[in-house]
């Protein structure tokens, strides 16, 4: 309630001030851009409240009606003209070489922000503003491509996103059938790892004793989930994601789970891309599933692998004899799962090849190839199983062979393992998946000596 109050009083601040500025609303017209920026001008120039609410208001409606070009000429504008105040810029920087102190130190950092952060700031301020942000971030990030001019730009939108949308400002909720149908659609819209094909598969997720589903929320997006996660309880870590979601499934009682199976993650916003707020969001998960349940003891994934099957057509550096090639052609038939002799064999090849995905791989920045591996490793988490055949789906095979992995959050672990990461680039591993890197290197032997 407090934040209807709230939204309804800048709302009736913006209108009166758009009856001090009398100027309306803006023409549904397409809008030229040149007029646009003037307008951001005169934002920076500085207003009273109730006007410079309208015209932050103004200046964002007018821009939902650029075409492609406008916009692109809008943020090439902000980028190129909308920077710090040179002049500002360099007295600060005398000052500070003249005798350096925090006084100086502190107006050096003020004078070398860019202007367009505070006009950023100030589109914030009006009704709906932070919404019409993320979605102009993300026709941003679209322009971007091939171009790095807009680079700088982008940088200063999720510098201030970024704070707007740290962890002290995001809620956790529990999404279930009672949550308000217009959430739920964007469930079923946004759900990326398993699609949810109608309003009874999404209930089989949400509803039954043995699954759960939690999802982060902003105040200035209250109805728009950010990122969601469905978690389904067991009694033991699953290793093929099919009969998770097997419609016709019995449901575990709920006294006999003692797993946690993180199955989806998902993100909504794509304005919001380069933010992470996975990493919270299963952790908190966790702890809340424990109190709720405190005989939980093993908190899992079953995860996708999106990378693999590129990284085994495309890179110059996939450890296979010319046999071994030849064999992995069979998985471009699309029945080859279900020849068990052929499985067999692509088993023995393909299992510690996907050890050696996760374990020695890596980009030409020596990251890890696979997204979902950077988020749950980077988080702390430990690569605890590869699961042959975890998902025969169209999109499973063609992304990964069919093969899904399971990430162990330990939760006593998560620190120690996340610091090893990122400070030395250690990926926490199971014994189970360390010693197919010792069946690829028998492998490798043998066909060196054949």
């Amino acid at each position: 309630m407090a934040n209807a109050f709230f939204s309804d009083l800048l709302a009736t601040i913006s209108e009166r001030g758009r009856t001090l500025l009398r100027r309306g609303e803006p023409s549904v017209a397409r809008q030229d851009a040149s007029e646009l920026l003037e307008l951001c001008k005169a934002l920076l120039s500085g207003r009273g409240e109730a006007s410079g609410t309208a015209m932050a208001r103004d200046v964002l409606d007018r821009y939902h009606n650029l075409d492609a070009a406008g916009r692109l000429t809008f943020f090439e504008t902000l980028a190129r003209d909308f920077g710090p105040d040179r002049e500002k810029l360099s007295q600060a920087i005398e000052s500070w070489r003249s005798q350096p102190n925090d006084s100086d130190a502190s107006d050096l950092h003020f004078a070398s922000e860019p202007q367009r952060q505070e006009l950023i700031r100030r589109l914030n301020r009006a009704p709906g503003g932070t919404s019409d942000l993320v979605a102009m971030r993300a026709d941003l990030l679209a322009l971007m491509k091939g171009n790095k001019d807009l680079a700088a730009l982008d940088r200063d939108v999720v510098h201030l996103l970024s704070s707007w949308f740290n962890r002290g400002f995001l809620v956790l909720r529990r999404i279930d059938w009672s949550t308000p149908a217009n959430i739920l659609e964007q469930i079923i819209r946004y759900e990326a790892v398993h699609a949810i094909r109608d309003w009874n598969d999404l209930r089989r997720r949400i509803d039954p004793v043995d699954r759960r589903c939690y999802a982060f929320f902003h105040p200035q997006l209250n109805d728009e989930p950010l990122i969601f996660v469905e978690v389904a309880l067991t009694e033991a870590i699953p290793t093929a994601i099919a009969p998770l979601l097997a419609a016709e499934r019995q449901p575990v009682p709920i006294e006999r789970a003692r797993t946690a199976v993180f199955y989806s993650i998902s993100n909504t916003q794509k304005g919001l891309g380069g933010i992470s707020f996975g990493s919270f969001l299963i952790k908190q998960v966790a702890e809340e599933l424990r109190r709720e349940l405190p005989k939980l003891d093993t908190f899992i994934t079953l995860s996708p692998v999106p990378g693999f099957m590129q990284w085994l057509k495309q890179a110059g550096d996939v450890p296979v004899s010319d046999e071994e090639r030849t064999l992995l052609e069979a998985l471009d038939r699309p029945d080859w799962f279900e020849d068990a002799e052929l499985t067999a064999q692509l088993r023995a090849v393909l299992e510690p090849l996907a050890a050696h995905y996760f374990l020695k791989a890596r980009t030409p920045k020596g990251r890890l190839i696979d997204s979902v591996a950077r988020f749950h490793i980077g988080n702390g988490a430990r690569l605890e199983k590869i699961n042959w055949l975890g998902d025969l789906s169209p999109k499973g095979l063609r992304e990964s062979a069919g093969i899904m992995v399971n990430y162990l959050y330990r939760l006593e672990d998560i620190e120690k393992n996340h610091e090893a990461y990122a400070n030395q680039g250690d990926i926490a591993a199971s014994s189970t998946v360390k010693k197919l890197i010792k069946t690829e290197g028998r492998r490798l032997l043998d066909m060196r000596l054949s």
